[in-house]
């Protein structure tokens, strides 16, 4: 081997272990603000429109959905569909407009989905919409399945296409306190669960090699045992599901989901008993890949695992917030045994993420306000 074929060669193992090596700095980001236009109250999601230039959906709780041009970051965003006349939403409760999906053939059919609380009685329903150009007609509303809730919190609600094109739907335990009903362990219930259906044809249908599709409880189920999974995604990259579910009285938990899984709530809370509060049975439980306590939070909101450029060293790191602190962590999806590091303390109530065409990450807030993740 020639002197330069040896130098290439140990600068590309350098480089490899430089890479492999690479963190993020503890606190070593910002959130900066950005689409000062924005200014829409308790955003419940946002979300970049497939195939339509720079614009993206917001999601209000309130139950309008705006569509904003990324590229005129001062413009005030328009409407794009108001389902407020559908959904129940009292104030201090989480009810609402919940959850967005674009159909993997936005482009071309223009069908979206969403979920939203609708009151007499409580539910929540995933409906089908179609678009046409930059409007959307709630008229054109296909509700393809409604799971009665109990009580107005954990309602989950998030839904995203997985890479084998089903939709996954989370759905919190039915709330009240330490799941009393004890959804979260009862696979006969769509409650405290994963679900993934095929929403291909004019109805959903139930994927063959879903854990109970033959049977022994409800075929939509993928996982069970959550309290209320409020957001979760897919890595870009691996196509990994990771949730991020909203604990009880002392934990937030960040999971590494698989299908047939067992997340342990409510004998667990976190890695920790919680049902009864010590010596509980973990066996068949998965336990969380990350978690903290109510010392710095006190709700959990999960985010995407970072697959931007702008900030290499946090390539393949799991990004979350808790809404109640603003303090955002990262956590890495490749080594089991590193443990999270603290981004940054934002301040800012975080209610859900962005992931940007570019792979880069925003924080969506109830302040009325949309923020970048920077380097400091």
């Amino acid at each position: 081997m020639g002197r330069a074929r040896i130098a290439i060669f140990f600068g590309l193992v350098v480089a490899s272990a430089l890479l492999l090596s690479a963190c993020p700095k503890p606190n070593g980001y910002k959130a900066t603000p950005v689409f000062p236009g924005i200014q829409t109250d308790q955003m419940t999601g946002m979300f970049p429109v497939p195939g339509d230039g720079n614009f993206a959906l917001i999601l209000s709780k309130s139950g309008v959905i705006y569509r904003a041009n990324l590229d005129t970051p001062n413009a005030q965003p328009t409407t794009f569909m108001d389902v407020r006349d559908k959904l129940i939403q009292n104030p201090g409760e989480e009810e609402g407009l919940l959850g967005l999906a674009f159909a993997p053939d936005y482009a071309s059919s223009g069908k979206f989905y969403i979920v939203y609380s609708a009151g007499n009685p409580r539910r929540d329903v995933l409906a089908r919409f179609v678009a046409s150009g930059d409007r959307a007609d709630p008229g054109s509303e296909r509700v393809l399945l409604e799971i009665g809730e109990p009580y107005s919190n954990h309602n989950g609600g998030n839904i995203v296409f997985g890479p084998d094109r089903y939709l996954y739907f989370g759905v919190g335990d039915g709330g009240g306190g330490g799941d009393t009903m004890g959804n979260g362990q009862n696979v006969n219930t769509l409650l405290g669960k994963i679900l993934r259906i095929d929403v291909s044809g004019a109805d959903y249908t139930i994927p063959p090699d879903n854990p109970f599709a033959r049977g022994g409880g409800r075929p939509e189920i993928y996982a069970w045992g959550f309290r209320n999974p409020w957001r979760f995604s897919f890595d870009s990259r691996t196509g990994h599901l990771w949730v991020a579910d909203v604990g009880q009285d002392l934990w937030e938990e960040v999971d590494h989901v698989e299908r047939g899984q067992n997340y342990g709530w409510n004998i667990m809370e976190g890695a920790h008993c919680f049902n009864p509060s010590s010596g509980c049975n973990m066996s068949g439980l998965a336990l969380p890949r990350a978690e903290y306590g109510h010392d710095v939070g006190c709700s959990i909101t999960g985010g995407y695992v970072y697959r931007g450029k702008a900030l290499p060293e946090m390539d393949g790191w799991f990004v979350y917030s808790d809404f109640c602190s603003g303090r955002v962590w990262a956590v890495n999806t490749t080594e089991n045994a590193s443990k999270p590091i603290q981004l940054m303390d934002s301040g800012q109530p975080v209610s859900s993420f962005m992931q940007g065409k570019d792979g880069e990450l925003y924080l969506v807030t109830f302040a009325n306000a949309i923020y970048k993740i920077e380097r400091k």
